[in-house]
């Protein structure tokens, strides 16, 4: 019996800090889109490297195994060297590892980092095995056997096995809780439909739910204009567009501007937990599962889930690597008692 199953990827993650990377920004009329670039045709000099184990599917897992929830994870690996080190780390992280898939043709999946002095990123990924789970290579029944599937977003024909799980969660009366991912978003909201209707938890950014949904925020309100306990219009028209299921939260993150949550009843924004930048990447994983462990834990108390899911995110932001910040409840709780002034707002809304 496990308390959750994640099915995602898994890859190796070599990150690549340049102080020579420059930021650029270029605008139109509709949106303002910034760009990492480095001289063409230059050799740019390495300030920073690292390597560490990474994807949605092993980052959530190890997250859900670091606050207590006993964790297995299906994820798909190649016949290489990088696999071991993965699998090695997943149990070393007390993860279970039994329904990890070899393929005998494509690699492990492989991710570049490139990461700003702000600390933003820019990923080069290679999806390899990650794209290639066939549902006949997943025992379903060993989900009968957890409270909660978590989905990690997932890559190319993987994708394929979105329907299948989640009417399975409903046939078997499972938690479902999905942070989707673009390529699963970009098959459109009737593909999605079945999904929403089935998650108890749905979690994305303000750019994916833009992309589902077909609602812009409008250029011209300025998000700066709105306070804590304020929600863009547009974004409440998102949440709404999301929740489409009773007993049920819809979230979208919103990078420094926080959380935004709707229940079905009332809405809730979570500002950003304040934290040193060093790397973004991880910080979403880090977020989605410690909102679902959260709930698992202690029941549905949104205000508390969001605090808890905000603190533990900006941990993993202050370290190199999507899992190197990972905070127990126990440690979370501490923090929060050096940051008494930290709030989640729940926001009225006409």
């Amino acid at each position: 019996m496990f308390d959750v199953i994640t099915i995602g990827s898994a890859t190796l993650d070599i990150f690549v800090e340049s102080d020579g990377a420059n930021i650029v920004s270029v605008n139109s009329l509709k949106k303002k889109t910034e760009f990492m670039s480095f001289p063409y045709g230059a050799k740019v000099e390495i300030d920073g490297f690292s390597r560490n184990i990474g994807g949605g599917g092993v980052n959530t897992a190890a997250n859900f195994a670091n606050l207590g929830l006993t964790t297995s994870t299906v994820v798909k690996l190649g016949n290489d060297e990088i696999a071991p080190v993965i699998k090695k780390k997943m149990q070393h992280d007390r993860v279970d590892t039994s329904n990890i898939i070899t393929s005998q043709k494509d690699l492990t999946g492989l991710s570049i980092i490139l990461v700003s002095f702000q600390g933003d990123r820019t990923v080069l990924a290679h999806r390899g095995a990650n794209a290639t789970i066939n549902e006949d290579e997943i025992d379903f029944n060993l989900f009968k056997n957890t409270s909660w599937i978590y989905v990690a977003p997932l890559a190319g024909d993987t994708n394929k096995l979105l329907d299948k799980i989640a009417d399975f969660a409903h046939e078997n009366n499972i938690n479902l809780a999905i942070n989707a991912g673009s390529t699963a978003i970009k098959k459109g909201e009737k593909y999605f439909n079945n999904i929403l209707k089935t998650a108890k938890i749905v979690v994305m950014n303000k750019e994916e739910a833009s992309m589902l949904t077909k609602i812009q925020v409008r250029p011209d309100t300025k998000d700066e204009k709105f306070s804590d306990a304020e929600i863009h219009p547009d974004v409440i028209t998102m949440l709404k567009k999301l929740h489409c299921k009773e007993d049920s939260i819809a979230v979208i993150t919103d990078g420094k501007y926080g959380v935004y949550c709707y229940d079905g009843k009332d809405f809730y924004h979570a500002p950003e937990f304040s934290a040193k930048v060093v790397s973004t990447l991880g910080a979403g994983d880090a977020f989605s599962s410690t909102l679902v462990a959260t709930i698992h834990k202690y029941g549905c108390k949104i205000t508390k889930a969001l605090t808890y899911a905000s603190v533990n995110a900006a941990a993993v932001i202050e370290k190199f690597g999507a899992q190197e910040g990972f905070l127990t409840f126990e440690q979370i709780e501490e923090k929060l008692k050096q940051h008494p002034e930290y709030k989640v707002i729940k926001v009225k809304c006409d």
